[in-house]
């Protein structure tokens, strides 16, 4: 089967393999960017047959292009949404444009007769304020949003995904409605714009980060999340389903070992002592973009993606696989210097 898809945010990281593997598989894409400035831009990096993918502007706050931009697609992967390193002073900034923009884009896929729609949702709509009792979750839990520790990225993607839902239950007819929530995303990159994942083994590599917090994530490789969203688009008979995309969770600390067992000399400013969490905490003082990491201390939100595995037929790569080719390609790159 294939046909024609729009996947927004084309310049994002996962949006950027989905892209590749469904052109690959002879669909052709539609792709939304902010601005068509880009196009030029992400086209190279994509190296796609170009007569298969066509860019739209169109963002998450205004309606303008989105309807041409849907128009002529059976399906659509909504994978834009804001992810920001620095927390916001008013969680309103990332919870308002995540449900309007999601809720804008199922109402022009209803509008266009849509078949199938997958959400890029996250762990983190799965996974918070349930407090530490707590290490495995699945694709039938959701993060607590009466807790009000709950960081503004886990509530805006929280609430994205708990509206897109409700509006299909209520008004998106014969729509066919997946989720796919990923953990932390990393593997190889396609361009020089780094995601927020992407950064911690950047900051690691360049010796940013002197000593390990005790903080983790779920790890899974960018190109089994887009195989992930290649299978919730064309499997037969998704509807109303959710899927777990993690593998085993990590410390920094078990990042840092793989990192340095494995690039030798190329891992010489990576930090191998953990850091004291008081430490931590003092330095959120003067930076708050520490903030959201100090409360992840000592929190194990491991994700069960056996579901997806039964119901997809998906396999993982190693994390192993997944923290090593990051930091190759961010070495190959330059844009660390070892």
């Amino acid at each position: 089967m294939a046909g024609t898809a729009l996947v927004t945010g084309g310049s994002g990281y996962i949006a950027g393999f989905l892209i590749r593997q469904l052109i690959d598989n002879g669909w052709h894409v539609h792709t939304t960017v902010r601005s068509l400035k880009r196009e030029p831009e992400v086209r190279g990096w994509l190296g796609v047959d170009d007569s298969k993918l066509r860019f739209f502007a169109a963002d998450l706050e205004h309606d303008a292009g989105w309807a041409e931009a849907i128009a002529g697609c059976t399906h659509v992967a909504h994978v834009a949404s804001p992810f920001p390193l620095a927390v916001p002073k008013h969680a309103d900034e990332l919870v308002i444009p995540a449900r309007e923009g999601v809720l804008r884009a199922l109402r022009f896929a209803r509008a266009a007769d849509i078949k199938r729609f997958v959400l890029t949702s996250s762990m983190a709509a799965i996974a918070y304020g349930h407090g530490k009792g707590r290490e495995l979750y699945n694709e039938t839990d959701w993060t607590n949003l009466d807790n009000p520790d709950v960081m503004p990225y886990p509530r805006s993607k929280t609430v994205a995904e708990r509206a897109a839902r409700d509006w299909v239950a209520a008004e998106g007819g014969d729509i066919e409605f997946a989720s796919v929530n990923p953990a932390a995303v990393f593997g190889p990159l396609l361009s020089d714009d780094l995601s927020t994942s992407i950064e911690v083994v950047k900051q690691l590599l360049e010796g940013k980060v002197p000593l390990c917090p005790d903080v983790g994530f779920g790890i899974i490789d960018v190109r089994d999340v887009a195989d992930m969203h290649y299978r919730a688009l064309t499997v037969e008979g998704i509807r109303d389903e959710r899927f777990v995309c993690s593998g085993p969770f990590l410390k920094f600390i078990d990042v840092a070992h793989i990192l340095t067992a494995h690039l030798g000399e190329q891992a010489r400013k990576v930090p191998t002592r953990r850091m004291p969490d008081w430490l931590l905490k003092a330095l959120a003082i003067f930076r708050p973009e520490l903030k959201q990491v100090v409360a992840e201390l000592g929190n194990v939100r491991g994700g069960d993606s056996s579901h997806a595995m039964q119901r997809l037929g998906w396999t993982m790569r190693s994390p192993e696989e997944a923290i090593l080719a990051t930091a190759h390609s961010l070495i190959e790159r330059g844009i660390v210097k070892v």
